[in-house]
């Protein structure tokens, strides 16, 4: 099994959905985020997605577009991800780790030299938002021929017609964009994403993972009663902020998040 099927699989022996965090790499700098890394995995994140920075961040909100602007002020590249990466997986052999970002970065090198390099720095997957599953002619082939898994993102305007093309290559997990807008704003109601999520389990065996508007521990304990797994973003990368621009600990901060949000997920089967 892969460490991204171990870590679902291992959530769901517990009793409760997995915690995937999301960080930008390189927020607030390049030399800081191995240490927020860290605090991930201590405070009980089971899957990081690592924020590959971008200058156009279409499909996020105000938060993270500003961590990808920080990020790249404070000298972020590609290259000093795939050594963040790197580094991290040398740290933290068990532990998933996907790279999340846009097309123009990840294939202006070509998409069979990105996969190549996403698999010498130990990265277990790939999340790229903007080319749709029916124009995922080179990216999604490129990253299968070196075992990662191209991660695909469903939406509520996501119909049957089209479920069975997001499906097609898929790997990983499914991450299912609970609102049709841009992350960090609105949360769908709770009914809408257990429909949802019962949609998405009948069409696929990958575990279908719940994001976008989800910020604190009491929705993130709610959404992970339908869900196999419950992304955050947003509230750790303004944490992060927060921390940066008060001179304290930004590891710490998002550690503290974490921990909260973990031990949320941890108590959903007794609160059922």
């Amino acid at each position: 099994m892969s460490r991204i099927a171990n870590a679902f699989a291992r959530a769901r022996a517990e009793g409760r959905a997995a915690l995937v965090t999301f960080v930008t790499g390189g927020d607030p700098t390049p030399e800081a985020t191995p240490a927020i890394l860290d605090a991930l995995v201590a405070g009980g994140a089971d899957l990081i997605e690592l924020g590959l920075p971008f200058t156009d961040p279409m499909a996020d909100g105000l938060a993270i577009q500003r961590a990808n602007l920080r990020a790249l002020g404070a000298g972020a590249t590609s290259a000093k991800m795939f050594a963040i990466a790197r580094d991290f997986r040398a740290r933290h052999p068990e532990v998933p780790l996907v790279l999340m970002g846009y097309a123009n970065p990840m294939l202006r090198r070509g998409p069979e030299a990105f996969a190549q390099a996403c698999a010498e720095a130990g990265i277990d997957g790939v999340i790229c938002v903007d080319i749709p599953a029916e124009q995922d002619a080179s990216l999604g082939p490129a990253l299968r021929a070196e075992r990662i898994a191209s991660v695909r993102l469903a939406t509520p305007t996501t119909d049957a017609a089209r479920l069975p093309a997001v499906l097609e290559g898929a790997d990983g997990f499914l991450y299912y964009v609970s609102v049709a807008g841009i992350t960090g704003q609105q949360q769908a109601a709770l009914a809408s994403i257990e429909d949802a999520v019962a949609r998405l389990k009948a069409a696929t065996d990958l575990p279908v993972a719940v994001g976008f508007g989800i910020r604190t521990p009491e929705q993130a304990a709610a959404i992970g009663r339908v869900a196999d797994g419950v992304v955050v973003g947003s509230a750790i990368v303004d944490a992060i902020a927060g921390a940066a621009a008060a001179g304290t600990d930004p590891a710490a901060a998002a550690g503290n998040i974490v921990a909260g949000l973990a031990a949320a997920l941890s108590r959903q089967e007794q609160a059922a």
